[in-house]
């Protein structure tokens, strides 16, 4: 089983490959979220500082819903996912390899650009590892939970923006934690329980969504 998985990872990272362009503009769309701010709002370190932490949160967020719609869409379009769902592994595990793939591909070069771009909003280094550490968490709480409005949304018309509806409202608790945690900490306040209630609906949701995935992906293939 682990090799399968393993052959089922190395597909979907050579596959992301092969689409360079989509996973450069997610990182673009990213960059310039980041960057916009500072220069709309101006150089006031105080103000920048307080809202760096949401703005970064918010841009890793929607640079993450960019590529959703595409995790299963081509498999279920040529065929691959009906006969992913007759292998014999358990789907729940082919779907958590896809996910992981999407996290690899989207989620990780998020968490190492936004040190870089928390320096435009005045943040301390303290700040910046904080910031690392939420969103090292985060990002795959959001692959996790984007694949299941992902897989529900599957071959439906206008599957993007319900996509959108359906995983927003999933992805506010770890917005909230997350930007939270480095507002706690400015205040000099606890933020290790920001981080704990994170690492928690993580730890859930690794369990939780490939098995939910791979139910709503069945139901598509019926």
């Amino acid at each position: 089983m682990g090799a399968s998985l393993l052959a089922m990872l190395r597909r979907e990272l050579q596959l992301a490959l092969r689409r360079r362009s989509e996973v450069l503009t997610a990182l673009a769309f990213f960059v310039l979220v980041a960057s916009l701010f500072p220069l709309a709002i101006g150089p006031e370190p105080e103000l920048l500082r307080r809202i760096g932490p949401g703005v970064l949160w918010v841009g890793a967020l929607l640079s993450t819903l960019l590529g959703l719609h595409r995790m299963f869409a081509d498999d279920y379009a040529d065929g691959t996912l009906e006969q992913m769902a007759l292998s014999p592994l358990p789907f729940a595990w082919l779907a958590g390899a896809k996910i992981a793939a999407h996290w690899l591909v989207c989620g990780l070069p998020l968490v190492l650009l936004a040190p870089v771009l928390g320096l435009q909003f005045a943040l301390d280094a303290p700040a910046l590892a904080l910031l690392t550490a939420g969103l090292l968490i985060g990002t795959p709480l959001l692959s996790l939970l984007g694949a299941i409005g992902a897989a529900l949304t599957l071959g439906s018309r206008g599957g993007g923006a319900l996509l959108a509806l359906l995983v927003l409202p999933l992805y506010v608790p770890a917005l909230v934690f997350g930007a939270g945690a480095l507002s706690a900490q400015a205040a000099g306040l606890d933020f290790g329980s920001h981080l704990a209630l994170l690492g928690a609906m993580l730890a859930l949701a690794v369990f939780f969504a490939p098995l939910a995935t791979a139910m709503a992906v069945r139901i598509a293939l019926e």
